[in-house]
């Protein structure tokens, strides 16, 4: 049985004609997700603007409906809360979006928590009140500082370990690359004012490390490309490069995308965000490691000789007093 083959042995698309454009095309990609993030703003989500938080113990069952106490305390009106285990299988937090001036009127937001646990307690009697405490906009404000510098540290290990695997004009190469990923998925989510949560923050680090895996297979091709051709001219060599590693890059997105579409499509709405943002960062960082990634080794003075160890003066001497030089 002949096997199904993607992308043709003999492909040969000259990715590397087109780079100045797409460069071009990206800085002005980047220039615009950050002018959406600062004129349209972020649309945060519970974690990161504070709410009202409310914690219960379903004591009779083993585990929590969390799906139907979503759909119920959605229904209130207050915005989309983020329910989730806490501690246990039956005890869950909930988290609901307070209105705007709620937090600095003495016992609005307690009401409000409360008006949560009574519409849960008319379900469910058995359960069990163990908290209902306000998050404040400090706290959510120290989640988004940490959630920064989560990031920024990823991109920046990234970084080093291409650096040390590599060269450091990998590094550079590969620390662009992110910063394209992260910065146009930060311009969708402020474009279409999508909720960013915690949720996000664990897709964003799920597109680093997709983009990175991609990145890293063309680098390591390039650097074996770099020993073989000495005398091709590195552009060529570059499209070779990833010409070799199409099939396994096409392979690898349309996996991805058998199991990301169905939940694009009909999943839970409290995926949606997640879902979108790694669908998104799959096509990102697939382009990312082809137009930024490889075209920037260029730019960086990156040539067929510049990871070849260079002789001594000594080791020349040797040479031609052994006659082989």
């Amino acid at each position: 049985m002949k096997l199904l083959k993607l992308v043709p042995e003999d492909t040969n698309i000259k990715f590397l004609r087109l780079r100045v454009p797409f460069f071009i095309f990206s800085l002005l990609l980047i220039a615009a997700s950050w002018a959406l993030v600062f004129i349209n703003g972020i649309n945060y989500g519970v974690d990161f603007a504070g709410g009202q938080e409310v914690r219960l113990t379903f004591v009779e069952q083993d585990q929590a409906p969390v799906p139907e106490l979503r759909e119920m305390v959605g229904g209130l009106g207050y915005g989309t809360p983020v329910v989730q285990e806490f501690g246990a299988p039956n005890a869950v937090s909930i988290r609901v979006p307070l209105p705007d001036g709620v937090e600095d009127q003495p016992g609005a937001a307690t009401a409000i928590g409360n008006e949560v646990i009574e519409m849960i307690e008319g379900e469910y009697p058995q359960v069990r009140r163990d908290g209902n405490d306000t998050v404040s906009g400090k706290v959510a404000g120290e989640f988004r500082q940490d959630a920064v510098l989560a990031l920024l540290a990823a991109m920046l290990a990234v970084a080093l370990y291409i650096w040390v695997r590599f060269e450091w004009q990998f590094g550079v190469g590969a620390l662009f690359a992110l910063f394209h990923d992260v910065s146009v998925t930060l311009g969708m989510f402020a474009l279409f004012q999508l909720e960013f949560s915690l949720q996000i923050i664990a897709a964003i680090l799920a597109i680093i490390g997709y983009s990175l895996n991609d990145t890293i297979v063309v680098y390591d091709r390039i650097r074996e490309n770099l020993k073989k051709y000495r005398k091709m001219p590195l552009p060529e060599l570059l499209d070779l490069s990833v010409n070799e590693t199409l099939a396994r890059t096409v392979m690898t997105s349309l996996t991805l995308l058998v199991a990301l579409v169905p939940l694009l499509l009909i999943g839970p709405a409290s995926l949606f965000g997640l879902v979108a943002a790694i669908t998104a960062g799959l096509f990102i960082g697939t382009y990312s490691s082809v137009y930024l990634a490889a075209p920037v080794l260029i730019w960086m003075g990156v040539t067929s000789n510049s990871f070849v160890p260079q002789e001594t003066k000594e080791e020349r001497q040797e040479k031609i007093a052994r006659g082989e030089a």
